[in-house]
């Protein structure tokens, strides 16, 4: 039950930030969404191992380092968590959100730009946190937030930004049932970041067979 309660309250505090900072037009909204979620991964990382993120916990259960049985409630919880924040957020500011292509942003290449930047965060987590290589290490955090400021910054003006199917599902949800929205770019969100995470896991077993 920690290791839920721990994902759910995880997550919540990652969307909580997207959505205020996004609604709120908070200049360089990435770097807070980056720092948002290492400040996370440090607080739990040691409890559920810090996912916050359906994407990664696929990796991670593929990788080896969670038994299958617990990757539904692991998603469960993250969702929970999204779509609390996403409650709070409209609370707050009085108004939805949800992640959305840019403007004439093709579905492929939002779906791409999803899959690699998801594959570039799971790739990460698996090797910063999971590897013989680097445990212990203190550094893990840091890599994975980052991880989440470059995407934001390289591909969120292109895809939305989500990089986590939890950040898809939670504020389009409540954008539909609260603001009217429309579920018609959800696919892009649950689609490319779970084929990232599972490609993601995929490539970490080549690397760990070589190294």
């Amino acid at each position: 039950m920690r290791e839920y309660l721990t994902e759910l309250i995880g997550t919540f505090f990652l969307v909580l930030t997207i959505g205020l900072t996004v609604l709120g037009g908070t200049p360089m909204a990435p770097l807070a969404i980056g720092a948002s979620l290492m400040i996370m991964v440090y607080m739990g990382g040691h409890v559920s191992g810090a996912h916050y993120n359906p994407a990664v916990t696929l990796a991670v259960a593929m990788r080896g380092k969670l038994p299958m049985a617990q990757v539904v409630p692991y998603w469960i919880s993250q969702i929970a968590g999204a779509l609390l924040a996403a409650v709070v957020v409209h609370s707050v500011m009085g108004k939805t959100f949800a992640p959305a292509p840019g403007a004439n942003v093709s579905a492929m290449s939002a779906l791409l730009v999803e899959f690699l930047y998801t594959f570039a965060l799971a790739l990460v987590v698996l090797n910063a946190a999971t590897a013989k290589k680097t445990s212990g290490n203190s550094f893990y955090g840091l890599a994975i937030g980052f991880t989440v400021v470059v995407a934001a910054f390289a591909g969120g003006g292109i895809s939305g930004g989500a990089f986590n199917p939890a950040v898809g599902i939670g504020p389009t949800l409540i954008d539909v049932f609260m603001g009217g929205g429309s579920m018609s770019h959800l696919w892009l969100y649950i689609v490319g970041p779970l084929a990232g995470g599972a490609v993601a896991a995929l490539v970490f077993k080549v690397q760990e067979s070589e190294a």
